[in-house]
């Protein structure tokens, strides 16, 4: 497939709870650009919007509140534990998310742009990416993180790790690796400035 015009694509990706927030936020910092596509997502699927219609369809009526909007939550408790239907779900947004996200990172400045995909391994179409930074931690701090964050019990967390992609393909599929929970905020900091001088000086 021929490359898409524009600075160098880098996708940052990692399991749920693993740091990726903390890491875009780092560059942000630096002046990176940053295409969320979680962002992307919450704007796409306005009420009204059709990607909302289509996942309507696809997941019933109960994934909308009374005033229309995407109870996202529900999505994840219905989807987490039917994977046909986490398929059809992601046939649907993913292609729109991606296509705005790629228009995005095409005009984005600078020499190179940061890509939020935390479901990048989970994606048939990997392509795009010129370069992945993976986000990793241990599956028990995953847990902690999760139950914490979000008040998620045991039982939930463990279905929602089990739902993604493993660690270890994770970590074999990474070009660059963020160990998160072994490093301090400081030395998170450290190693994106690191990464930020090493993709600036790559030519695409």
């Amino acid at each position: 497939m021929q490359r898409i015009p524009g600075p160098l694509r880098v996708v940052l990706t990692g399991g749920i709870a693993c740091g990726k927030t903390v890491i875009s936020d780092d560059f942000k910092a630096l002046g990176t650009t940053v295409i969320d596509t979680d962002v992307i997502s919450r704007e796409l699927s306005q009420p009204g919007s059709p990607m909302l219609k289509a996942i309507a369809r696809a997941l019933g009526n109960e994934v909308i509140a009374p005033d229309g909007s995407l109870l996202r939550r529900r999505v994840r408790e219905i989807v987490f534990h039917d994977k046909s239907k986490l398929e059809k779900l992601n046939s649907i947004t993913h292609p729109a998310i991606m296509g705005e996200a790629l228009c995005r990172a095409q005009s984005a400045p600078g020499r190179y742009v940061i890509l939020a995909v935390p479901l990048f391994f989970e994606s048939k179409n990997r392509d795009y990416a010129d370069r992945v930074l993976v986000a990793d931690c241990s599956e028990q701090t995953q847990l902690k993180r999760l139950m914490e964050r979000d008040g998620s019990p045991e039982d939930t967390a463990r279905g929602i790790l089990r739902s993604q992609v493993s660690r270890e393909v994770r970590r074999k599929g990474a070009d660059d690796l963020i160990e998160t929970d072994k490093l301090s905020l400081n030395e998170i900091r450290d190693a994106v400035l690191n990464l930020h001088e090493k993709y600036s000086a790559i030519k695409v």
